[in-house]
């Protein structure tokens, strides 16, 4: 039972650059995880098709797009990505409340009309590749523990349903937002595996004890010489967790 739910929690990057490849993986682990990202270099090169085979192979989509535009056009491709069926979308909270509170508006409101399920609308705080030295190059002053729960309260109050972020901002926004208000981690990394790009990392279970929803895993179970018994032990990492 518990495995289930930390199952459901994990959710696979699939940072592949075409459709073929996409589908093996989908193939592969639909059975181990609850989610597929879809990011900006497989969605430029596929489209809608991708999130359509995903879903006819029996998974969930997670649909990593980071909207940040003018109100209307956030709005409007919020309203496209709940037409495709994903069970989660983002936008960029620097876009500010106004384009925030537009794009929830719009999917809540086509989401009654159509009788459609609802997705899980989060909002980007700051990248896991980013540092204060990041934010003091673009003008920010303020440091990343100060900008994430920052951002994370104006996502909240502006109708979001969660966050991406670190796992090491996991407590900050646990006290600024309440325990219904979803996180999505990336910057997860078992023990052994190697750091990437990544800058603000934390391994699985370190991730689900300190009270992340779901977890965003893709190179260490990639680059696995097993991707699914990598995978299975991420999900028991993630379950033994969920049980302490």
């Amino acid at each position: 039972m518990m495995l289930d739910i930390a199952r459901k929690k994990l959710i696979f990057a699939l940072d592949v650059d075409c459709f073929e490849e996409a589908q093996r993986w989908v193939r592969l682990l639909h059975d181990q995880v609850g989610l597929f990202k879809v990011g900006k270099q497989l969605f430029t090169r596929c489209g809608p098709d991708v999130v359509h085979m995903i879903r006819a192979e029996g998974g969930e989509v997670f649909l990593d797009l980071k909207y940040h535009d003018i109100p209307n056009t956030v709005a409007m491709a919020s309203a496209e990505a709940l037409r495709l069926g994903v069970r989660m979308c983002n936008v960029h909270a620097l876009g500010g409340r106004e384009m925030m509170v537009a794009a929830a508006t719009k999917v809540r409101e086509e989401a009654a009309a159509a009788g459609a399920p609802l997705p899980l609308l989060l909002a980007v705080t700051i990248l896991t590749s980013s540092t204060d030295e990041t934010l003091r190059e673009i003008g920010i002053e303020r440091p990343v523990s100060d900008m994430v729960p920052r951002l994370a309260r104006l996502a909240r109050d502006a109708g979001m349903g969660g966050v991406v972020a670190s796992p090491q901002e996991i407590a900050l926004i646990r006290a600024a937002c309440g325990p219904e208000f979803a996180i999505v981690t990336p910057g997860v990394r078992p023990a052994d595996a190697s750091l990437d790009d990544q800058k603000r990392i934390m391994t699985p279970g370190a991730a689900i004890t300190a009270g992340a929803d779901f977890l965003v895993i893709g190179r260490p179970i990639a680059r696995a010489s097993d991707p699914v018994a990598a995978a299975a032990a991420i999900v028991a990492e993630m379950a033994a967790a969920l049980e302490s």
